[in-house]
């Protein structure tokens, strides 16, 4: 049923954006073809938008990620260094709330070994290969996306040369009319 729909609705906006395209007086089987070409265009234009605009979304969502790594390792490295900042053990350092809230927010597993934030090397450790984990699912979404970029970039490049070899087309038969020949 959503495919259906999904045509449905691709068809609504197809007719909407021909009603935008002005072509002039024309009705040309050869101009209808040129606007529909056109038309078909500025979907895949649209489409290229949106995915232009999510990769750009997901890259700042794994600067986000790149950062919480950088940090962690830091907190790792004072923790196997003996200078964490947790009261009790020198051997841990504190996850701050913010990292803590990250993870929870993206379904992130972290150590909560003692139900508290201090985490030694080896819990540190743990975090990191979540992180890790999480960074290289953001990089193979932004790989496909792209990938899906691309492809809307060529469909579009090619609606395009299409409309244009119609209307050329259409040029040169009015101009043979003309001329009479």
């Amino acid at each position: 049923m959503s495919q259906v729909n999904g045509n449905t609705d691709r068809i609504s906006l197809l007719s909407g954006i021909m009603q935008d395209i002005d072509l002039g007086p024309t009705t040309s089987v050869q101009m209808m073809f040129a606007k529909l070409q056109l038309a078909q265009s500025q979907l895949c234009k649209n489409q290229a938008e949106a995915y232009m605009k999510q990769i750009e979304d997901i890259q700042g969502e794994q600067k986000k990620c790149a950062e919480m790594i950088a940090k962690a390792r830091e907190l790792q490295n004072a923790a196997k260094n003996g200078t964490g900042d947790c009261s009790w053990d020198k051997k841990a350092s504190m996850m701050p709330q913010e990292m803590a809230d990250y993870f929870k927010k993206h379904g992130l597993n972290y150590d909560t070994k003692g139900n508290d934030l201090a985490n030694n090397a080896d819990e540190w450790d743990y975090n990191l290969k979540s992180l890790t984990n999480y960074q290289e699912q953001i990089g193979n979404s932004v790989q496909t996306k792209m990938v899906y970029l691309q492809d809307f970039i060529g469909q579009y490049n090619s609606y395009l040369q299409g409309a244009n070899t119609q209307i050329a087309t259409a040029n040169q038969t009015l101009t043979n009319l003309a001329r009479g020949n």
